[in-house]
């Protein structure tokens, strides 16, 4: 017995692909603030703790809570119909030549490029340069290139796993679609409240283990303290595009989110500073996990909604944007680090040279993205 399914539609949804471009353009911003910030954590730094410098860090700290989770949300929105129409052996193929060969071209070239600078110490120290150029850093931004391809694979493997179960029970034949819904499903107030709790139970209980803080150097990982909400965020992409869930948020839903994401983004910075206090105990890190997933989940709904009702449209620059988020995403670090490096001799506060390289590094990234993707058979890649 076999039953009739829906293929999910395939039509690219214009807000979406324009967050991705906003959150691309915050991992810029991430990057530059890092650069010049009281936190410096990038491959060319010029601390400061004026004003301007604690400023910047507190950028990073509040793009800490969610941009990135908010990536593998939007990443996971695409994946299912993505295996429909592909199968979980063609997709897995793809994700390994899409996620992985930018991987290694980064591992290859640009990794020991940006630590040039260290060679003439390590040089003196009589390493050799093959040494160097191999053994050099690690994955940089490319961790997250490494997560998702992980969580990819997982998913395909799932996907297989289960037709091959229905297929046996005569339920689906090989190679059907898996069913989506008709109709979007309403997204309840408990639901979302269920989510913030389910991602502060994770996070709570996690960071027992992994600590705020805490570097995975054998795989790069910088913030392996985020990983339960980077992984629920993924699968809550997966389940919202079976379900219809983003079409289903209300603006009224948005509004609310809104407010509290701006009162949550004051309890996640002050929680934050009382975990970070000397003897904080266990109280004090239930706290500040609630109130930073409180801040995450409604930023989200907030810009999700904010997006779909007022920049879901697509004029020929913003659909250029999106085509090269992705190849931005990949080059960036070059980009930075080069004109950080030019803008060095520059005598100016932090939060002045901050936006200098921004305003900058922008338009580089996606032009040279672009003529990258020009190059025959880059774009199918990147």
């Amino acid at each position: 017995m076999t039953t009739t399914v829906a293929r999910p539609a395939t039509t690219r949804l214009g807000y979406v692909d324009n967050l991705r471009v906003l959150l691309t353009v915050l991992v810029l911003a991430h990057h530059s603030a890092l650069t010049y910030g009281a936190l410096p954590l990038w491959y060319w730094t010029e601390p400061s703790t004026s004003p301007s410098g604690v400023a910047l860090m507190l950028l990073v700290v509040v793009n800490q809570f969610y941009f990135m989770g908010f990536f593998f949300l939007l990443s996971g929105l695409f994946v299912p119909g993505s295996v429909d129409r592909k199968g979980p052996g063609a997709f897995a193929r793809d994700r390994l030549l899409r996620l992985g060969l930018p991987m290694v071209a980064f591992w290859l070239v640009a990794r020991p490029v940006l630590h040039l600078p260290e060679w003439p110490a390590r040089s003196a120290e009589g390493e050799s340069l093959v040494h160097f150029w191999f053994t050099v850093g690690d994955a940089g931004p490319m961790w997250f290139l490494e997560v998702l391809l992980v969580m990819s694979l997982a998913y395909a493997a799932f996907r297989a796993l289960r037709t091959r179960l229905a297929a046996r029970s005569g339920a689906v034949r090989v190679g059907q679609p898996v069913a989506a819904d008709a109709q979007p499903r309403p997204v309840r107030f408990r639901a979302i409240v269920g989510l913030v709790a389910l991602l502060t139970a994770a996070t709570f209980l996690w960071r027992f283990l992994v600590p705020a803080g805490t570097y995975w150097q054998f795989v790069g990982l910088p913030s392996p303290a985020y990983l339960p909400q980077y992984v629920i965020l993924f699968v809550v992409g997966l389940l919202a595009a079976r379900r219809g869930w983003l079409a289903a948020l209300t603006v009224r839903q948005g509004w609310v989110a809104l407010v509290v994401a701006l009162v949550g983004l004051v309890l996640a910075l002050g929680t934050s500073a009382l975990v970070a206090a000397p003897g904080a105990g266990a109280l004090a890190q239930l706290v500040a996990s609630l109130a930073e997933n409180v801040f995450a989940v409604s930023i989200i709904l907030a810009l999700l909604v904010l997006f779909r009702e007022r920049f879901s449209g697509q004029p020929p620059w913003a659909r250029m944007a999106a085509r090269n988020a992705f190849a931005v995403y990949v080059i960036h670090p070059l980009v930075l680090v080069g004109v950080a490096m030019l803008l060095a001799p520059l005598a100016a506060p932090a939060g002045v040279k901050f936006l200098i390289l921004l305003a900058l590094s922008v338009p580089l990234c996606w032009g040279f993205a672009h003529l990258l993707r020009r190059v025959p058979g880059v774009a199918r890649v990147l």
